[in-house]
C-alpha cells in the first residue's frame, strides 16, 4: 500500500527516513467467501451460496493466538462478505481482546443501523467500504440494483457512530468518470480515507483486465489524486488517501515532487526507499476462507500451506517454497523492464501477479507499469543495445 498522504505530509512536517521491519505480516483473512453480491472483478470467485470446509469459531481462536504469538500486528476481515458469518462479532472481539490493529472489509450493504451499532461496539480501528462509482455505476459492476444507495447508508451509519470508514475504489476504462465524483463524495460525507486500487488479474478480474486502465488514463487518475490529497494536507483535513496494487505509483509521486518541491526530492526519495514498494510475502499475507495461506489476496491459485495442518507460524517461516522465496528475496530478482530500472529501490519490481498473470512468469516485468522510460531513467537502452 502506498500512502500518498503519509508521503505529502513530510512536505511540511519532515521526519527521519527510516526502514521500519514488521513483527510480522499484516494478514488479510477471508473468513467466508459466501457474499450477498456478485461483483465482476471479485478476487474470491464469490457468490450467494455456503462453501463448505470454512474454519469454525474455534479453529479461528487458535489460528488467532498463533498469530499473536509470531507478532502480526494488523489483521484485516475479509471475505466474501464477512458479515455474513454468524461469529464475525465474536472473532472480532477476541481480535481486539488479543491486541490486534483490526480492520474489516465490507460490502457495506448490509449494515444496517442494528449491526452498525455492534461494529462500533466491537471497536474495529478500521472499516473499508469498497465503491466501484456513483449509483448506477456500482449497481452494474456489483450485478444488484440498489447496492450504492445500501452500501453509502451504511457508510453513513457508520460514520455517525464514530467509526473511522474508508472508501474503496478499483479503478478499470469502464468506471474512470467516478473517479472525482468519488473524490467530491468523500469530502462531502466526512468519509475519513479513500483507496485507489488498481485492477489485478486475479479471480474475476482476470476475465476484465482488458478494462484495466490504460496509461494515459492512469496517469490522469494519479494527477487528480495527488493534487486532492494535498489541498487536503495544506489545508490540515484529517483525511488519507493512500493507493493499492501498482507501487509505480511511488515512483510517479516522486516525479510530481521533483517538479513541484526539488529542494525536497532528496529527502522523500530516502522515504521512499525506506518503504520499498512491493510487501507480498514479505510483510504482507493472507489467509483464506479454507484456512490455505498464500503470499497475498490475489495468490489463491497459489498456496503455501493450511493453518489446519501447520501453525501459520510454521508456513510463514518455511522458504522451500519457490514463489515465496523469491519474493523474500531482497532486491528481488525481476526480469525486463522492471529489473533494468534505477528506481526499482522504490517500488520493489511492483505486482508479481500482473506479471505471471500476463507473462507466465511471476519475476517478469509488471506490464501495469504506466511511468515512461524516460521517467525511469531507460531511455536510450535500445538505440544503445542497437549501436553495440
Amino acid at each position: 500500500m502506498f500512502r500518498l498522504t503519509r508521503f505529502l505530509e513530510e512536505l511540511v512536517r519532515p521526519t527521519p527516513a527510516r526502514r521500519r521491519e514488521p513483527s510480522g505480516p499484516v494478514v488479510i483473512w477471508n473468513l467466508i467467501r459466501r457474499c450477498n453480491l456478485n461483483c465482476i472483478h471479485c478476487y474470491s470467485l464469490s457468490a450467494d451460496v455456503d462453501f463448505p470446509g470454512e474454519l469454525t469459531t474455534e479453529e479461528v481462536f487458535r489460528v488467532m493466538e498463533d498469530l499473536h504469538a509470531f507478532g502480526v500486528p494488523v489483521l484485516i476481515l475479509s471475505g466474501g462478505e464477512p458479515l455474513l458469518r454468524p461469529d464475525i462479532f465474536a472473532i472480532s472481539r477476541r481480535a481486539k481482546a488479543l491486541g490486534f490493529y483490526l480492520g474489516l472489509s465490507t460490502n457495506g450493504a448490509l449494515i444496517d443501523a442494528p449491526t452498525a451499532d455492534r461494529i462500533a461496539e466491537v471497536g474495529y480501528d478500521y472499516v473499508g467500504v469498497s465503491l466501484d462509482g456513483i449509483g448506477a455505476v456500482h449497481d452494474r459492476f456489483r450485478r444488484q440494483e440498489g447496492a450504492y444507495a445500501r452500501s453509502l447508508a451504511g457508510m453513513r451509519l457508520l460514520r455517525d457512530r464514530g467509526v473511522k470508514v474508508g472508501l474503496r475504489f478499483t479503478l478499470t476504462e469502464r468506471n474512470v468518470e467516478s473517479f472525482a465524483p468519488l473524490l467530491d463524495l468523500v469530502e462531502e460525507e466526512r468519509i475519513d480515507k479513500f483507496y485507489l486500487s488498481h485492477l489485478v488479474y486475479s479471480g474475476r478480474g482476470r476475465r476484465y483486465r482488458k478494462d484495466d486502465a490504460a496509461h494515459a488514463t492512469t496517469r490522469a487518475v494519479m494527477d487528480e489524486l495527488i493534487e486532492r490529497a494535498w489541498r487536503h494536507v495544506r489545508e490540515g483535513r484529517p483525511s488519507e488517501f493512500v493507493t493499492g496494487n501498482n507501487d509505480a505509483d511511488g515512483v510517479y509521486f516522486l516525479r510530481w515532487a521533483e517538479k513541484r518541491f526539488p529542494e525536497k526530492a532528496a529527502h522523500l526519495r530516502a522515504h521512499l526507499e525506506a518503504w520499498g514498494g512491493n510487501a507480498s510475502g514479505v510483510a504482507i499475507a493472507n489467509i483464506d476462507n479454507l484456512g490455505n495461506v498464500h503470499p497475498d489476496t490475489f495468490w489463491w491459485h497459489h498456496g503455501l500451506g493450511n493453518v489446519k495442518e501447520r501453525p501459520f507460524s510454521a508456513i510463514w517461516r518455511d522458504l522451500s517454497d519457490p514463489v515465496l522465496a523469491g519474493l523474500r528475496r531482497r532486491p528481488r530478482a525481476i526480469a525486463g523492464r522492471c529489473g533494468r530500472c534505477r528506481e526499482f529501490a522504490i517500488c520493489g519490481g511492483n505486482t508479481r501477479i500482473r506479471a505471471l498473470r500476463t507473462c507466465g512468469d511471476p519475476f517478469a516485468e509488471d506490464p501495469g507499469c504506466y511511468l515512461t522510460d524516460a521517467e525511469l531513467g531507460l531511455e536510450g537502452e535500445e538505440t544503445a543495445r542497437a549501436a553495440a
